[in-house]
């Protein structure tokens, strides 16, 4: 009697893998929780925006006829997707021999890798934001550059709540930036406020968040920023998925990983790059 080896021997491996892959992969992504979300599926398909012509608004006697003016749209920012994989090859021999510790590595290499992917793209757009920049390459973060940016965003009339994304080392400089110039005979409750807002992670009513995937430019320049939800957009065209196929020659399965989205500068106008030095966190 013949027996076969057929995807139903592995199918609650595979499907154990794929949650585990997906759930570690939001593990690894600050950004997308932090930023404008489309998910109604469009394909391949261009997704564009639109900006209008500002209104004006003038002085008018009683018997003044209003004279209409032009709200004509005209294309702003765009979204391209691309399509994003990997893929592991399974052995039957490694598969017989280890398969917990393949099903461990396989979860968290796939998921980290997809997070992180997805997570890079989006923090590497902070330097395309067109409501101005602070600090520099060669400074240090300060809490006066962090209330510089929030002021531009107000100015620039940006929607409220505001965000502000850090890599560790800059987050780093800003707290040691402030710690020591709080002096011991200061009020025990102002001391207890800055350290509290330090930890909680909001101060001014920005909320601050640590991203290792905030990219470091030659050096040690590092690109955080500071912005209004929809600044930036990640469009979701065909959420990870694993698809599992059988490689008989190689008497093994592909496990293969694979996503569309597309990513970009939604309202750039509304978010405020923040350059300045992230050298290595040291004690």
């Amino acid at each position: 009697m013949a027996v076969f080896n057929t995807y139903a021997d592995i199918s609650s491996y595979v499907n154990t893998v794929w949650a585990d892959v997906l759930f570690t992969a939001r593990e690894n992504d600050v950004m997308s929780a932090l930023v404008t979300s489309f998910n109604d599926r469009q394909g391949m398909a261009v997704r564009t925006n639109s900006t209008y012509g500002a209104v004006t608004i003038g002085a008018i006697n009683e018997r003044d006829d209003l004279a209409g003016q032009a709200f004509t749209p005209s294309t702003d920012q765009t979204l391209t997707p691309a399509e994003y994989g990997a893929q592991f090859l399974l052995t039957d021999q490694r598969a017989e021999s280890d398969i917990f510790g393949v099903r461990a590595d396989m979860m968290q290499e796939l998921g980290a890798a997809m997070g992180a992917k997805v997570d890079t793209d989006l923090a590497a757009l902070f330097s395309s934001f067109t409501c101005g920049t602070v600090g520099g390459t060669s400074t240090i973060l300060t809490w006066g550059q962090f209330l510089a940016a929030r002021s531009k965003l107000v100015a620039a009339y940006a929607p409220q709540p505001y965000i502000c994304v850090l890599h560790p080392n800059q987050y780093f400089s800003l707290g040691t930036a402030v710690m020591p110039g709080i002096a011991a005979t200061n009020s025990p409750a102002i001391v207890d406020e800055v350290a509290n807002r330090f930890l909680v992670g909001q101060v001014a009513g920005v909320s601050i968040y640590l991203d290792g995937n905030v990219s470091i430019a030659s050096g040690t320049a590092t690109y955080g920023g500071m912005f209004s939800r929809n600044a930036i957009a990640i469009d979701w065209r065909r959420a990870p998925r694993i698809e599992p196929e059988r490689d008989s020659s190689r008497r093994a399965w592909e496990l293969n990983l694979s996503a569309v989205y597309a990513k970009g500068v939604w309202r750039p106008q509304f978010g405020v790059c923040i350059n300045t030095v992230g050298s290595a966190v040291t004690g």
